[in-house]
């Protein structure tokens, strides 16, 4: 709760007595965490590491976390929901290349998503708006 409080407005946050200062900085030293243990996995699994991995696929991280059930807008959403959506997309990508089908199509699926995603979201927001 703490962190979509920080998310969503600092001052009512510290209004109400979260350490907006310590949740923040804490949360940057577990993604420094994250990213510096995947980076020693991969430097220990293949004995190199490539600065750039990851870079052009925003869109595809971002697609998860939308499949995963985190609103477009802000606000609402889970810690394990886009975990859900990456693993969904690992394992498409993967059926995809064991069908021997083209790889193209894992756009096409990620369109098709991202664009259901969306259309649920404004229903979602449609919805709890009208409450």
């Amino acid at each position: 709760n703490w962190i979509f409080a920080v998310g969503g407005n600092k001052a009512s946050a510290r209004a109400v007595g979260v350490p907006v200062t310590f949740t923040k900085i804490s949360l940057f030293m577990l993604v420094g965490f994250g990213a510096w243990f995947v980076g020693m996995h991969q430097l220990f699994s293949f004995n190199t590491v490539q600065s750039g991995e990851g870079v052009g696929q925003e869109l595809i991280y971002i697609a998860a976390a939308v499949i995963g059930g985190c609103l477009l807008t802000g606000g609402a959403g889970s810690a394990i929901g886009p975990v859900f959506g990456a693993f969904m997309f690992g394992m498409v990508q993967q059926g995809i290349v064991y069908a021997g089908w083209n790889p193209d199509w894992f756009k096409t699926f990620l369109g098709v998503m991202l664009l259901g995603a969306v259309l649920i979201n404004l229903y979602v927001q449609r919805t709890a708006t009208r409450r």
